[in-house]
C-alpha cells in the first residue's frame, strides 16, 4: 500500500498513455510509484468509478474517473521505494488479513475482496 496525496492508504493508479493497454499502464504506474523493479500480472480485479476534486492539473475541478485495478506479484525480497514525485509519499507491505482494515477507501472493498479471494481462496474475509 502507499500513502497518497490525501494522506490516505491506497494503491497505485494513473493514466493510460498512448499505445499502452490498461494492464501495461497499471504495471508502469505500480513500478514508478512504489519503486519496484519487477512485477508480474496475476489477475484483473475490476473497476470502480469515482468523483473527486483535482488538486494538481485542473485546480479544484470536479473530475470523474473509471479506475481499473489489477493484482500483481513481486519477488519475496522486493523493497518498496515510494516516489513523492509520483504522489506516493510512503509505502508498506500489508498482510492479507489486515488489508481491508488498512485501506482508507471504502469503495475499494469489493476490489480488495477479489484480490484476497485470489491470494487466499479458502478463507473468509
Amino acid at each position: 500500500m502507499m500513502m497518497d496525496s490525501y494522506g490516505k492508504w491506497a494503491f497505485p493508479k494513473g493514466h493510460v498513455e498512448h499505445g499502452e493497454s490498461m494492464e501495461e499502464a497499471a504495471a508502469r504506474e505500480t513500478l514508478e510509484e512504489l519503486g519496484l523493479s519487477e512485477i508480474r500480472l496475476l489477475e484483473p480485479l475490476g473497476k470502480i468509478d469515482i468523483w473527486f476534486r483535482d488538486r494538481f492539473e485542473k485546480k479544484d475541478a470536479l473530475i470523474h474517473k473509471d479506475i481499473h485495478y489489477f493484482l500483481f506479484e513481486t519477488t519475496p525480497d522486493a523493497e518498496l521505494h515510494p516516489d513523492p514525485a509520483e504522489h506516493a509519499y510512503e509505502a508498506k507491505w500489508v498482510l492479507p488479513g489486515n488489508l481491508l482494515a488498512e485501506s482508507s477507501y471504502a469503495d475499494m472493498i469489493p476490489i480488495l475482496k477479489r484480490a484476497l479471494e485470489y491470494v487466499l481462496p479458502n478463507s473468509r474475509h
